[in-house]
């Protein structure tokens, strides 16, 4: 897959809305009086698709290593969230 569909795509696009989807769903379970492992286990079931995107942006063509860094800085803002 070229650079530009991966980073924009697929990891801005597609894998914000799901991390944001995803913390959502854990602050909703929260609120709801579940056990605060099950609202950690929601906000970072996401995390294994992270890591692959992460490493889809990394295999990418053409390389660039802003793009490689923004991935790393997008990982852990995405962790956090």
């Amino acid at each position: 897959m070229p650079l530009r569909t991966v980073f924009w795509r697929d990891m801005l696009g597609i894998g914000t809305a799901i991390n944001l989807l995803a913390t959502l769903f854990a602050l909703m379970a929260a609120s709801q009086g579940a056990s605060s492992w099950i609202a950690a286990a929601i906000h970072f079931a996401p995390l294994p698709y992270n890591f692959f995107l992460v490493a889809a942006v990394g295999r990418a063509r053409p390389a660039s290593l802003s793009a490689k860094l923004f991935a790393m800085v997008w990982l852990v803002a995405m962790t956090v969230v």
